[in-house]
């Protein structure tokens, strides 16, 4: 009677391990390529025309954003009335800039939270003027709940870590924040300022 045959050998096959171990490599290294060129990145304190047009669509809103905190006080109390000086189209850049980064990171809550939320009156316009209505409309929203729930957000705005997650609690913020990640889910914001700032260059340029 014939013996039993061997499972045959794949050879050269990568094991788990191995490919886990080239991901981890692969990651780190797009990491820190990003880093630095984000460490490496061009800071116009004088905007001209022809850096904004030899700067590729990737970077042309942090390109203009630089610019602008370039333009900032260094006392903070003096922020806000600087920013309202600005003409309407860096307004938007700048805000709109600030409203993506809290939102991604902690949801309108923490925009609100935070510093930046001081702006919130003035986003419904400023995401209209780049031709965003969708987001105008749910930035009109937020802003409704947030005059209801402005107190209960306020009270535990006391500096610390407790009084920031209690802030969280029981929010009718959250479902406003999923529906801010599914319209943005390709970039659309990112796509729209870039498309503003290429049709209107001369009005974030200082020279």
């Amino acid at each position: 009677m014939p013996g039993k045959k061997k499972p045959a050998r794949i050879k050269n096959q990568p094991v788990e391990g191995a490919q886990r171990s080239t991901a981890n490599t692969d990651m780190k290294q797009l990491s820190d390529q990003a880093f630095k060129r984000a460490m490496d990145r061009p800071i116009y304190k004088q905007l001209k025309k022809s850096n904004l047009d030899n700067t590729e669509d990737e970077d042309l809103i942090q390109v203009v954003f630089d610019n602008l905190m370039e333009k900032l006080p260094s006392d903070n109390d003096k922020g806000y009335e600087t920013v309202m000086a600005w003409n309407p189209s860096r307004r938007a850049i700048y805000m709109i800039r600030l409203l993506e980064d809290e939102v991604d990171n902690g949801g309108f809550n923490q925009f609100y939270y935070n510093s930046s939320g001081q702006f919130y009156n003035h986003l419904p316009s400023t995401l209209s003027l780049i031709g965003e209505d969708p987001f105008a409309e749910l930035m009109k929203r937020a802003n409704s709940i947030f005059a209801s729930e402005n107190e209960e957000i306020k009270e535990g705005k006391d500096g610390t870590f407790d009084g920031f997650t209690d802030s969280y609690k029981d929010t009718p913020l959250d479902e406003l924040d999923r529906e801010f990640y599914a319209l943005n889910k390709d970039q659309s914001l990112s796509k729209a300022q870039i498309v503003y700032i290429r049709q209107h260059p001369t009005e974030f340029i200082d020279q």
